[in-house]
């Protein structure tokens, strides 16, 4: 087992002030706290060309050291805003990169542990949460309980990037703590077993390469 775990923060947005980034900053000094090591990647500086298929054997710098970057992490916070009632373009641009950790061993995301934040200009963000949920499981991590989806956003956070409510921070540094917790949880015994991991590759739906070949004659 590593002597530190380390926890990466995925998330913000193209915005000059971003309140998710905001929200992301805070929740993983949260898992500082806890003793996690902590890196922080930023939608707007990480500057992703949008996803191409055709350039998955040779892809950007960019996006090859942001692939490198979370596969080496234990765990990871998400943060996105909610734009039209799910997560931002630019952030699923990220996560639509993540199809380059397939050929990682582990592939994708087996067995880290993610906590997922979205801001939201409205009443409720947990659309965007919702979202974020569903990608999680199709690239095999564990999304932990507790969730933030944070209404009104835009009066959350000061321009400096601070929570006006005391309560919101200290929120928003548990899910940190949870992050941390679970992923040294699942440091220590990972729950994915070889069985199970095979049986998952056994039942995934074939590529359309793949049903071309079955369909070829022999």
């Amino acid at each position: 087992m590593k002597s530190q775990l380390t926890v990466v923060g995925l998330g913000g947005s193209l915005a000059q002030h971003s309140s998710s980034l905001a929200a992301l900053k805070i929740a993983l000094e949260g898992a500082a706290d806890a003793g996690a090591k902590t890196d922080l990647l930023d939608i707007r500086q990480l500057s992703l060309p949008m996803y191409d298929p055709g350039t998955e054997n040779n892809p950007p710098e960019s996006v090859r050291r942001m692939c490198d970057t979370i596969h080496k992490s234990d765990g990871l916070i998400w943060s996105s805003p909610m734009y039209n009632g799910t997560i931002s373009g630019s952030f699923k641009n990220a996560l639509d990169w993540l199809k380059l950790l397939g050929d990682r061993n582990p592939p994708y995301l087996t067995d880290k542990v993610i906590g997922l934040i979205s801001t939201a200009g409205g009443m409720q963000g947990l659309q965007a949460v919702n979202t974020m949920e569903f990608v999680v499981r199709a690239l095999r991590g564990w999304a932990v309980p507790l969730v933030m989806p944070i209404a009104q956003a835009w009066k959350a956070f000061d321009k400096q990037g601070l929570a006006q409510d005391a309560q919101l921070s200290e929120q928003l540094r548990a899910l940190g703590r949870e992050v941390a917790r679970g992923s040294c949880q699942f440091a220590l015994q990972p729950p994915t077993k070889a069985d199970a991991a095979k049986a998952e590759t056994e039942i995934m739906p074939l590529s359309d390469e793949e049903a071309k070949d079955r369909l070829s004659p022999i």
